[in-house]
This record gives structure tokens, C-alpha cells and sequence, in this order.
């Protein structure tokens, strides 16, 4: 990812959802190297974004899986800070 995708990634309303999803316990996630997202048992419609996230270390499945198991999906340390950076952390 460049250093320029990241900020852009950011500042956008849908990343923030998708980040707001999985904060909220909403999402799950696949193990794979393009990681697959799905929020409230859905397909996420932005995987190209759900991948951003998951390459740039900001969401991971909750916990050690197989390759193309489907895990609640959790918030890195990093996609906490980047999700109470931007204003949007809600207390559980």
C-alpha cells in the first residue's frame, strides 16, 4: 500500500463504517491473503476497502484460523487508534 492509499483510506466514510462494524462485533472475516469481509452475515459490497483495512493492519480475525474460515473479525490496536482518531469510537 502506498503512502498516500493510507490517509486516503482514512478519511473516507466507508472505511470508517466498515471500522464501526467490526468495532461493534457486526463483522466477520475470512482467512485468505485478500481476506474477505461480511457484516451482519452479508458480503461486504467494498472488498476492495475491506482488503485496505486488513492489509494496512487496521482489522484481523479474532483469533488464529484455516485458510478460508469465516471468524468474527476485531479492530487491531492500530484500527483502534485510527478509529478514535477520527471521532467515531463508540464505547461499547
Amino acid at each position: 500500500m502506498s503512502a498516500a492509499t493510507l490517509p486516503s483510506l482514512l478519511t473516507s466514510h466507508r472505511a470508517m463504517a466498515l471500522l464501526r462494524a467490526v468495532a461493534e462485533g457486526r463483522a466477520e472475516i475470512t482467512a485468505s491473503c485478500e481476506p474477505d469481509l461480511f457484516i451482519d452475515g452479508l458480503s461486504c459490497g467494498d472488498q476492495y476497502t475491506a482488503h485496505l483495512l486488513a492489509h494496512a493492519g487496521l482489522i484481523r480475525p479474532a483469533r488464529p484460523t484455516e485458510i478460508g474460515e469465516r471468524v468474527r473479525a476485531e479492530l487491531t490496536s492500530t484500527g483502534h487508534a485510527v478509529f478514535a482518531r477520527a471521532g467515531t469510537h463508540r464505547a461499547a
